[in-house]
């Protein structure tokens, strides 16, 4: 997955963080951040553990035999992700979507920083609606959440300098006044029809995060 947060870059005295306590995880694996800001999060003194344990929780929470190496298989898996995806440092939520536990996963990434400028423009930048480097213009559209207001979400075509498929991409973004923070989810992949299977879940969660002020 490639792309940036288009988040502005934190301060010691901002000091919000994203709320996941709404957000249904049944087709989520949740990878936290491993910022100061939010640690410490257990999971990561081991990676390579957590990522098993996710992989033995997710074969057995879809009723099926892993077999001689489905378990190794998915933490593999879990575990690549996880490290490229969220590195150390990293301040933004991870959720890897799949529908089966050999799935390979579509990371989605979500953050929040300090609002970075006028509403409108903010939530364009954000989005990457107006990104000159896309196959055609990006499908912008209105978003409401009953959390963090009204937004915007994006959906666009972009190439590869390396490889001849284009990447699907997928952006939300909200400016919460309350807060003076911005909010943005994304995603990007080869494997569009992951990600159009994904719409509704990835919909879902972006509109399910909420803001929390920490003390």
């Amino acid at each position: 997955m490639t792309g940036t947060t288009g988040i502005a870059a934190m301060g010691e005295s901002f000091r919000a963080v994203l709320d996941i306590e709404d957000v249904d995880p049944t087709p989520w694996v949740m990878v936290p951040p491993r910022s100061g800001l939010t640690a410490p999060w257990s999971v990561w003194e081991d990676v390579r553990a957590w990522s098993r344990e996710v992989a033995e929780e997710l074969w057995e929470d879809h009723g099926l035999d892993p077999g001689p190496s489905g378990v190794d298989f998915g933490a593999g898996t879990l575990e690549r992700c996880a490290e490229a995806c969220a590195p150390p440092g990293s301040d933004h939520w991870v959720f890897l979507h799949l529908d089966q536990p050999t799935d390979l996963p579509l990371p989605v990434c979500a953050a929040v920083g300090p609002a970075a400028g006028p509403r409108e423009a903010t939530l364009r930048a954000l989005t990457e609606a107006d990104d000159p480097g896309a196959v055609e213009p990006a499908v912008v559209k209105r978003v409401e959440s009953e959390k963090l207001g009204e937004g915007l979400t994006t959906f666009r075509y972009v190439p590869q300098a390396d490889s001849p498929h284009l990447l699907g991409c997928v952006r939300y973004g909200w400016q919460v006044d309350e807060h003076e923070a911005d909010v943005v989810v994304w995603t990007a992949t080869e494997d569009v029809a992951h990600l159009l299977r994904a719409a509704g879940d990835l919909e879902h969660l972006a509109r399910s995060l909420s803001i929390w002020a920490v003390p």
